[in-house]
């Protein structure tokens, strides 16, 4: 009886070691294949739990993610024949997991040293084709646009999508740096000294056209001075005429003791004229002044 319980346990515990390697679990993020004596028998599989045939089925599981590999840097040329390293990253994840075990035997590190061969090409040829300045601002995003769809093409071959590509840096050699750089320092004095000359054009346009606006007030300014001057001594005159014509005598003596004191305003002055002169007339007839004995 007891042995029959033991050779019962015995068995129960065979079919459940049976059953156990019977099953297989495949998580979201993985991507699986069932193999059977190293031949591809389904793939593809499902997230969840599925049944496999102990001993003669195998189960390859992969990273189902998107995955990064970074390239070694790399000398390229331009159109100019100037050389530049590049470094770059490729992100990528499996679409068919029976090809990616085909073409790189499922392994990441060979599925990006494959992919970083296309991208060198890709970037090869693109780089050739351009300047520097066009690799390095203009046409950039350009580059990684028909470099990611090229690779996605080549790549579709091992099961592979490429999602993404892109160029960390680009440095110049030494030699060739400085080459760059002095041609670059020598484009901005030339734009320097361009927008120097444009401002000073532009100042001596400016002032010009100052001076000349100075010149039209200062002889507006005169015009109106001279003219507010005219009209002041024509009124003048008028006042003059009506206050002779009120009293001639009177506007003669006032006249006359003017001239009389801007003439005889100094010690020194001498006038040397006829004493029966109109200048004199209103001294005629007058008491000479006879000076106090001492």
């Amino acid at each position: 009886m007891l042995q029959n319980k033991m050779v019962l346990g015995v068995i129960s515990i065979v079919v459940l070691l049976i059953m156990m390697m019977s099953l297989f679990y495949v998580q979201e993020t993985e991507k699986a294949l069932k193999l059977q004596f190293g031949r591809v028998v389904k793939a593809d599989y499902s997230p969840g739990l599925h049944f496999k045939i102990p001993f003669f089925q195998t189960i390859r599981k992969f990273d189902g993610r998107i995955q990064s590999f970074d390239s070694n840097p790399q000398h390229f040329l331009t159109g100019e024949q100037k050389n530049l390293i590049v470094d770059s990253f490729i992100k990528w994840r499996i679409t068919d997991t029976e090809a990616y075990l085909k073409s790189v035997g499922g392994n990441p590190i060979n599925a990006g040293r494959r992919l970083s061969e296309f991208i060198a090409d890709g970037l090869r040829s693109e780089f050739g084709k351009r300047t520097i300045q066009e690799v390095v601002s203009g046409d950039r995003a350009k580059i990684m646009d028909i470099i990611t769809a090229e690779a996605n093409r080549r790549g579709s071959e091992f099961g592979i999508e490429v999602v993404d590509v892109r160029i960390k840096q680009i440095n110049l050699p030494d030699d060739v740096s400085t080459s760059v750089y002095q041609r670059m320092d020598a484009a901005r004095e030339q734009v320097a000294k361009e927008l120097r000359s444009r401002g000073e054009a532009a100042a001596v346009r400016i002032r010009a056209e100052a001076d000349r606006e100075n010149m039209e007030i200062i002889s507006k300014a005169e015009r109106d001075a001279e003219q507010i001057r005219g009209e002041g001594d024509a009124t003048a005159t008028e006042i003059y005429a009506r206050a002779f014509n009120r009293n001639v005598d009177f506007y003669t003596l006032t006249r006359s003791l003017n001239a009389y004191r801007e003439v005889f305003n100094s010690k020194d002055d001498v006038l040397v004229i006829e004493p029966n002169s109109d200048f004199f007339k209103f001294f005629k007839g007058l008491d000479p002044i006879i000076a106090p004995k001492e």
